[in-house]
């Protein structure tokens, strides 16, 4: 029985598209702030999702966008139609952001949904520098969406934006590149984020050197309340010396 229309898949294929997410943030002026702006907050950023530098605008093949930001912000659920595809807001902590793509009607697929950790502080061995310059904190991420075996309405939307066709053996361009995975003895047709071996170890060395930062800190934090608490006992401990002879004479 053949496919109905508009969801027949094309075999064997798997087509990649690449992007690019993150945020920046700065911190805001005192002298400059506005005046509708929490006084308790203190950066001003943007998260977002762009396309690599020299791709096509992501719209073509995403249809909308939404992040999801802490509870404590109004309207926390954040859903851009049309690029570009980010938020602004201000705040004074840091959080982990949820986000949703959802792709065109012709794609045939469910949304993928991707986080990222909000960063207003900088970290690793450039941070004091960053701090004292006020430089922007920027951290964002490279990734891939995966189009396995799409299906062909959605194939030809793909190829005709001058992105790449597919990766693997094969014709350039050829319906037939030798690209299909396999999944359980079947084969695998979902759009997928797949783990991106040298980026994420980028990010995990940036989260290391975030750590270590802190760990540092905490250190520092622990030897001044030690001190803190010597001083104290030393204190106390000298009260009772002057106690004990007063004790004594009555």
């Amino acid at each position: 029985m053949p496919a109905p229309a508009g969801t027949k898949r094309v075999k064997g294929v798997s087509i990649y598209r690449p992007f690019i997410f993150g945020s920046i943030a700065k911190i805001i002026d005192p002298a400059s702030r506005p005046s509708n702006i929490n006084v308790d907050h203190t950066h001003q950023w943007t998260i977002y999702v762009r396309p690599c530098p020299g791709h096509p605008d992501l719209s073509y093949f995403i249809k909308k966008i939404s992040f999801k930001l802490h509870e404590t912000y109004t309207n926390s659920l954040r859903t851009v139609e049309a690029p570009p595809f980010e938020v602004t807001e201000t705040g004074w902590g840091e959080f982990e952001v949820q986000i949703k793509l959802y792709f065109v009607p012709e794609a045939n697929e469910k949304p993928q949904t991707i986080w990222h950790h909000l960063k207003l502080h900088p970290y690793g061995e450039k941070a004091e520098e960053q701090r004292e310059k006020k430089e922007p904190v920027v951290s964002e991420c490279y990734e891939e969406v995966v189009f396995n075996e799409p299906v062909e309405g959605f194939y030809d939307l793909l190829t005709s934006s001058g992105g790449p066709v597919g990766r693997g053996k094969g014709s350039k361009g050829s319906k037939q590149a030798s690209m299909g995975g396999k999944k359980g003895g079947q084969e695998e047709r979902v759009a997928e984020l797949p783990f991106n071996g040298t980026y994420s170890q980028k990010e995990e060395g940036r989260e290391l050197d975030r750590l270590g930062q802190a760990i540092k800190t905490v250190e520092i934090m622990v030897k001044e309340e030690r001190k803190k608490l010597e001083e104290r006992e030393k204190i106390l401990a000298d009260l009772r010396s002057e106690e004990e002879p007063i004790v004594k004479a009555r």
